[in-house]
């Protein structure tokens, strides 16, 4: 499945960076075959090929390793995880702020008819004070939105795999 650019949905708790001065957000859909559940979803996302990558990243930048158990800590209900921490959390759902509180990174999951289920990722980037985003940010979006991308099929991936 490849996923697809959609609007963030109203009842998202990503939602309430759709409107604020100057943020930038964004959502993508993919429809996975099989019921999937939120913690299955965070599970599969954290875990991927390609999120391992930024897991060796954040591990340098951090200087704490990134282990499954923090994946599994964070789909189970853990307020932290790496580099951020829980805003929001409800059914279907997660918000996570990183630790400069410049980003977000929201997860869903929405079960459909037939026993499939819709997985959302979506991103804001909240601007300082009703500031423009910095023109080195805006310049990174098209890389961003390739890689959330990228991140999303591979979750979908995961999940169908096992």
């Amino acid at each position: 499945m490849i996923p697809r650019a959609c609007a963030v949905p109203r009842d998202a708790q990503l939602y309430r960076y759709v409107e604020q001065d100057g943020a930038y957000t964004d959502c993508f859909e993919v429809m996975h075959p099989m019921e999937a559940d939120l913690s299955a979803f965070i599970s599969a996302f954290y875990t991927t090929w390609l999120f391992r990558l930024e897991r060796v990243v954040l591990t340098v930048s951090l200087r704490r390793r990134i282990r499954d158990t923090d994946v599994a800590a964070l789909a189970e209900g853990a307020g932290q995880f790496a580099a951020w921490t829980v805003e929001d959390r409800a059914e279907g759902q997660i918000l996570l702020c990183d630790l400069s509180g410049a980003t977000r990174s929201w997860l869903a999951v929405a079960p459909k008819e037939g026993g499939t289920t819709r997985l959302l990722f979506g991103s804001a980037v909240v601007a300082r004070d009703g500031q423009p985003l910095p023109g080195l940010v805006r310049a990174l979006i098209p890389a961003h939105r390739f890689y959330s991308r990228a991140l999303l099929r591979s979750a979908e991936w995961r999940l169908r795999k096992g």
